[in-house]
Order: structure tokens, then sequence, then C-alpha cells
């Protein structure tokens, strides 16, 4: 004889109704009922939650009565106990499993995701994007392919392989640490120790191994690098990835926490927003830079038309420059010239030089001193070669 069925909490229409609209909302609004900054209130996140579910049910064509708040509560427990969502608190809002965002979000992720997978070259962004072109297909579809339509993107394009299975597949494997970075990103993300080695150093010349914490992979202009914390005195550096061997040894199994590695990141981005360009000095000087006692270089450079054009608008260029902008020509209404001034640590004098390099005959260092004859030798090297 079988066993008559036993009757569940939502066997009723009604109520298994409300739990569907229930789960709807949160896939189609992920985030609702994020509580009230001034109240923090269970009862106004509740209480939007309705709001929204009564607009889903309208959708479906769903009668949904009012409900109280103490009845949404237990529905928001059932799906917890089947794991549909999670058990953590919910104080920015409710969404299922990992589907925190909605479809507008979704597309600019979804944008940024190709750039860095097609441009910059990030293995993991490209399997993660195949992934996803493969499990949003329908989706796609129904948008008449909008919603991988590259509305925004990101050109900058590494100049060296990325890939590792992309070089083995054209047989220009790099012994780089390109290989080796699925282990490189555990152990940023765990705080390890670990020591690799630094073969091609294009400045001083001298491989070396290096006991680091590492703390980020930055991509920036036209490559890939690694910011870096040296083990024994904490300076900071940063470096190209494809100059380090493949070679990654992790020292200790039991990292650092995750506050320690985001402070020194913080302070290697400190050093970076205070600089120009990505040499972050040597330990002392970034100690002085840190406790705010090292003395900064002045420098001034003109900018003639057309490059003074481009000087002019590039309003936040850096937090700390200057831009002054000269006497304007009758005939043209532009202006003469544009003065750009800036206070920089030594350590990137180098590097800002490069920059100003890039304008040619249509720039002039006015300071400081060293600097400005650096470029009139620069320049005299650049005529004798034409010569």
């Amino acid at each position: 004889m079988a066993k008559p069925p036993e009757l569940h909490f939502y066997s009723d229409r009604s109520s298994f109704d409300r739990l569907m609209v229930l789960i709807a909302t949160l896939v189609q609004y992920p985030g609702v009922g994020s509580r009230n900054a001034k109240t923090s209130q269970d009862q106004d996140s509740l209480e939007t939650l309705q709001q929204h579910m009564q607009a889903v049910a309208k959708e479906l064509n769903l009668p949904l009565p009012d409900y109280s708040v103490h009845t949404l509560r237990k529905d928001l427990g059932t799906l917890r106990n089947y794991g549909i969502l999670d058990r953590n608190r919910h104080d920015w809002g409710y969404y299922l499993g990992t589907g925190a965002m909605n479809r507008e979000e979704l597309q600019l992720v979804l944008n940024a995701l190709a750039s860095q997978a097609t441009y910059q070259g990030d293995p993991q962004a490209k399997r993660i994007y195949q992934a996803l072109s493969q499990r949003l297909r329908c989706q796609n579809l129904e948008s008449k392919g909008a919603l991988f339509y590259p509305v925004r993107a990101q050109f900058n394009r590494a100049i060296v392989p990325t890939d590792p299975d992309e070089m083995i597949r054209k047989q220009q494997s790099r012994d780089t640490l390109f290989h080796s970075l699925e282990q490189l990103e555990q152990s940023i993300v765990q705080g390890l120790p670990i020591e690799i080695y630094f073969f091609r150093n294009l400045y001083n010349g001298k491989p070396d191994y290096r006991r680091i914490y590492p703390l980020q992979l930055l991509y920036y202009d036209i490559a890939w690098y690694l910011v870096t914390e040296n083990i024994e005195d904490g300076h900071l550096a940063v470096s190209r990835v494809d100059r380090f061997k493949q070679h990654l040894e992790v020292l200790e199994i039991t990292g650092r926490e995750v506050d320690v590695q985001l402070k020194s990141l913080q302070a290697a981005h400190q050093l970076l927003r205070n600089g120009w360009g990505l040499s972050l000095g040597n330990l002392e000087e970034q100690r002085q830079e840190r406790q705010g006692t090292l003395p900064l270089v002045k420098v001034k450079v003109r900018f003639f038309p057309p490059a003074s054009r481009f000087i002019a608008e590039g309003e936040q260029r850096h937090s700390k420059q200057k831009i002054i902008c000269g006497p304007k020509d009758d005939a043209t209404g532009e202006f003469a010239y544009v003065d750009y001034a800036i206070a920089l640590p030594k350590r990137s004098l180098d590097e800002f030089g490069r920059w100003v390099a890039k304008h040619l005959e249509n720039a002039q260092v006015l300071a400081p001193p060293d600097l400005v004859e650096k470029h009139r030798q620069a320049a005299a090297v650049l005529m004798k070669r034409y010569q």
C-alpha cells in the first residue's frame, strides 16, 4: 500500500506561488533589501523586498496578497535551509548564490573581462570569458547579441606572450613566471612568502633570487607587472612578470593575514600615486617618503602647440600637477604655450623625462637644472644621429 503523501508547508498553491515569486525577485533584483544606512533595520529591508515581490507578481500575472514580514522571514529561512540562499547576514541586500549582478552590471563586467582576455592577454580571464560565453549563450541570443557586445574596451596591449597554453600551441614556450600564474595568484591571496628568480634586469644587469611577499598582479601600459614586498626589509618594488623565470618556491605553508597583505599593497599604491611611473625607489627613499620627510623635486616643462592642447586637457593626469596657460595668440586663439609644473620624488624623474621626450620638439624642460641638461644633451645626440 502506497504511503500517503506528506503535506508540505508550501503544498498550498498560494504559499508555493509566494515562494516562487520570492525566488524570481531575488533573480531579477540582486541586492534587493539592502538595509537603510541610517536605521539599519531588518524591517526596512524586508518591506523593500515585499514591494519588489509585488512588482514581479504583477509582471507574472499572479495574485499575491500582502503577507506579514514574519511570513517573509520564514520563506527566506526555507531558502537558506535548501542552500539556495546562503546563511550569512544580508545587510547589503539579498541575492542567490553568486548571482549578485543584474543584466546591465553583468554586461559591464563582461566587457572588462573581454578586454583583459583579448588585449592584456590574461589567460585566467580568457578561460572565464570562454566559460561564460557558453553558459550565457541563450541569454545572448535573446538579447540579439547585445549581452556580449563590447561597448567598452581597454585597448592597451601586452607586448610579450602571456598565455602559457597559447605559447605551447604555437611552440613558442617561454620559461617565465607566466607559467606559474595559478600558484602565484594563490600565494598572493594566502599571503605566502615565496622565492622567485629575476633573470632579466635591464637596469643594472644583475639577475638575482628574490624572497618576497607577492602583493598584486598589475597591468600597466604594455605589460603585466608584479608588486612585491621584500621579506627581510619590507622594500616595495614593481617588476615585469616576464622578466622572472618560471621558478617559484613557497618558503612557508602558513601565510600572513589578508589585512597585512592589503596594508602593504596600499603603501605601494600610495608610492605609485605620489610618483610618476612604476619606479618605487630604494628602501631609504621609501621610508622617508612614507614618513613625509622626503624632499621633492620641483619640475617644470613648457609645452608648445600642438602638444600643449593635449597637456591642457589632462586635468587629472596627476593629483599634484599645476597647469599654467601662457598668453593667447590673437591670430589662432590658442595658447602660445602651456607650463606643466609638479613636485616629484627623485625616483620618478627618469620616467617623467621619458614621458616629456615623447613630445620631442614641442617640449622644453625648464626645471630642475640637471633634468634640463639631460634633455639638452639628448637633443644634441638626436641631432648628431640625423647628421
